[in-house]
Formats: structure tokens, C-alpha cells, sequence
């Protein structure tokens, strides 16, 4: 097992890596005070989407911006989004890098991590924001089916389904801010705020459709 530790103004990351069988699972725990998080999942790799995404970001001025995953392929199971250009991505992501916080989606591969500069390859990440334990994770290994080991209030945050979520459970509460470029089921393309113990849903345009 091998670890780093990286240390910014006003947060701690713990990076690990375990080896399991033939892969390498790697893990973030991050700690903060007081934050205002911007969270969002799914780009594909759209130019069109992500450009409205980073209009939200300027606007919203968040502290960090959590990606849920799945930020440049756009999958074998989607048909491609508005604006297919997964090298426009790279350089918009790029340019905020050091206010992004993310994790790896189904879709993520090493030669993604070669062209972004921010990690993108942690299975998940732990965040405890105002005393609450946020377990980010993509879902397609962790899900409300198969949760990690949560406890009380916990909240299990993720993406992957393409669906805004806010369901509680025995042990956690679960969140998903949907898609941002291939949204499912009528669902808005979106993101989430968190702020003050307050999750806001918001569409690309800022209106906000649901409040937790």
C-alpha cells in the first residue's frame, strides 16, 4: 500500500491505493470547515454542456467543484451528446483544475488521466462538510443496492444514472445531481449546491427545482 498526502490553505487529502486482484481501487478523504460544493456528473464528453456548466461554476463561485465521473467518453450505451468534443472538455476542465475535486466514472480510463491535470482516477472520495459524512462515488460499483459501510446520516452521493435522486434510506440519505449532457427520464441537465447543510438542485440555467 502506498500514500501521499497533499495539503492546500484550507483542506487535507488522503490518497491510498490498495491493490486488489488485477486493479488498483484508489480512495480520497477530504475534510472541510465551512464550504460551498458545486457537484455534477456525466459530461460525455459534450463541449455544449460543459460550456454551460462552467458559465454555472463562474456564476456560482463554489470552493471546490465535484465531478461525479464520466467526464470526456461518451459510452457504448449513449448516443452522442450536443457538441461531441472531448478535447474542448480537456481544456475547460483543465483551466479550473485546481477547484475541481472528482472521481472516476465507468467510463474513466488511464489515458484520460494523461491529458486532464487533476486526479480523476479515485473510485471514491469522503468528504466531512458541517459534521456530515459525504461518501461521493460514481455508482456503478457503489449504489443504493450496494452501498459502502455508511452510517446513520451518512449520505451516499453519486451519478451514473443519469437521474436527479433524493431517496432515504435505513442508514443514509442518497443523492444524485443527474446528468449534465445525456439527462434520462424527463430529468433536467443539472447540477447540485451544497451550502449551509442545504442541497440545491439547479438546472444549467441557475433555477432551482428541488431543495433538500
Amino acid at each position: 500500500m502506498s500514500s501521499q498526502i497533499y495539503r492546500p490553505d484550507h483542506f487535507n487529502i488522503f490518497c491510498g491505493i490498495l491493490k486488489q486482484r488485477y486493479f488498483y481501487r484508489t480512495f480520497t478523504e477530504t475534510r472541510y470547515l465551512h464550504m460551498k460544493l458545486m457537484i455534477a456528473s456525466d459530461i460525455h464528453g459534450s463541449a455544449f454542456y460543459c460550456r454551460q456548466l462552467i458559465d454555472a461554476y463562474k456564476q456560482e463561485q463554489p470552493d471546490k467543484l465535484l465531478l461525479l465521473g464520466d467526464l470526456l467518453y461518451h459510452g457504448p450505451r449513449n448516443d452522442l451528446p450536443k457538441d461531441y468534443a472531448p478535447k474542448q472538455v480537456i481544456e475547460m476542465l483543465n483551466a479550473i483544475s485546481d477547484q475541481l475535486i472528482c472521481v472516476r466514472g465507468n467510463c474513466e480510463a488511464e489515458v484520460d488521466q494523461m491529458v486532464l491535470n487533476f486526479p480523476v482516477l479515485s473510485e471514491s472520495c469522503i468528504l466531512y462538510i458541517d459534521g456530515q459524512t459525504i461518501y461521493a462515488t460514481h455508482g456503478h460499483i457503489n449504489s443504493p443496492a450496494n452501498p459502502p459501510k455508511l452510517h446513520k446520516g451518512d449520505i451516499l452521493l453519486t451519478g451514473h444514472t443519469h437521474i436527479p435522486a433524493w431517496e432515504e434510506y435505513d442508514n443514509f440519505l442518497y443523492l444524485n445531481p443527474g446528468s449534465v449532457s445525456i439527462p434520462k427520464e424527463g430529468s433536467e441537465h443539472g447540477y447540485m449546491i451544497y451550502e449551509d447543510k442545504t442541497f440545491l438542485w439547479k438546472t444549467l440555467e441557475g433555477d432551482v427545482y428541488h431543495t433538500l
